[in-house]
């Protein structure tokens, strides 16, 4: 299976297998309020396009992005992904995206630390 990519920024990015990848995209997909950001994202998994860019976004769709996975998204992959072995794992690679989200300097009122 192909592997699925998101750049936060140059330097900053994360990695995942496509199926995560897809899912990942699918929560922004069906939480953005911006459609023609979730016309790109439809268009990058529909497609098998296998990488975001999150700078091709306009800005606050940026924004609403990074505060939905900061938010939410660790909690949506406990609730929503199947229970197998490897979700511990699948979990933590979320999370890891989240602290991306940080380590790229996105603005956000619960940085950490």
């Amino acid at each position: 299976m192909m592997a699925g990519l998101i750049v936060l920024k140059p330097g900053v990015d994360w990695t995942a297998t496509g199926g995560l990848f897809d899912w990942t995209l699918e929560f922004l997909i069906s939480r953005l309020s911006d459609r023609q950001a979730v016309n790109h994202l439809q268009e990058i998994v529909d497609n098998n396009l296998g990488s975001l860019w999150v700078d091709d976004l306009p800005a606050a769709a940026q924004r609403e992005v990074v505060r939905l996975w900061r938010e939410s998204l660790v909690e949506a992959g406990e609730a929503q992904l199947p229970e197998t072995e490897q979700k511990g794992d699948v979990i933590r690679r979320l999370q890891e995206l989240v602290d991306a989200s940080y380590s790229a300097g996105f603005p956000g009122s619960n940085d950490p630390g």
